[in-house]
């Protein structure tokens, strides 16, 4: 299949806002660090074809979580575990389909495939980035098979923030991003919750070698051994 065009998450600028345009090839685009922060960050494509995930996992988006619940989601690495707790409240169409992924296993196995010091760590592309079959030539172009509608965003990307990569309106997929820092960006990005344990964990991540400008492309990429969800 041919994948769609590279997923963006733009930044702004110190007095504007960059666009992100795809980079050839499927590559995930790259943020570019001026002295005062990021312009442009994570990337993802969404896969036009149910992508080669667990067999249980959905292929249309999931119901969404009632606005009244909470989960919470642990994600073990190889470098320790990552603690997420999902709000409906915040992003009722991204957490319930952020859950659903997770509890069907679509995230066990898929690396953290973006790294960019001081703004975000990027993973979720359970088509091309599932190891042992990592494509780092088309990884952070992949998806779930479906693709589903913004929520609203009435919080900043502040430190520990989970929120969604995306190409454009209403294009979420699989892919998340974890901001590293406080970050300005516009609400474009839903947001769905937070990491509440194992920010040291994604520091760590975050310090991993990688490719540097254009792509911050993971060279020893880490990955998701397991996701477990928690609901009440």
């Amino acid at each position: 299949m041919t994948p769609a065009p590279a997923r963006r998450l733009v930044a702004l600028a110190l007095v504007a806002v960059t666009s992100l345009a795809a980079c050839t090839g499927g590559a995930t685009a790259a943020p570019i660090m001026p002295s005062g922060g990021p312009t442009q960050g994570p990337t993802e494509a969404p896969a036009s074809e149910p992508a080669a995930g667990p067999a249980d996992c959905p292929t249309s988006p999931p119901p969404p979580l009632a606005a009244d619940t909470t989960a919470t989601v642990s994600l073990a690495t190889e470098k320790g575990e990552i603690v997420i707790e999902v709000k409906g409240s915040l992003a009722p169409n991204a957490a319930g389909s952020f859950l659903a992924l997770a509890e069907c296993g679509f995230f066990d196995g898929v690396i953290f495939h973006r790294l960019v010091p001081g703004f975000v760590i990027q993973g979720g592309d359970g088509e091309f980035g599932r190891k042992p079959n990592v494509d780092m030539n088309l990884v952070g172009t992949g998806g779930p098979g479906y693709a589903f509608a913004d929520d609203p965003v009435a919080a900043p990307y502040v430190r520990a923030t989970v929120a969604m990569a995306n190409s454009g309106p209403d294009t979420n997929g699989s892919q998340f991003f974890i901001c590293l820092a406080d970050v300005g960006l516009p609400p474009d990005y839903s947001i769905f919750g937070a990491v509440v344990s194992g920010m040291d964990v994604v520091d760590t991540i975050a310090a991993m070698p990688n490719s540097g400008s254009l792509a911050n492309q993971a060279l020893e990429p880490v990955a998701v051994t397991k996701a477990t969800v928690t609901r009440p």
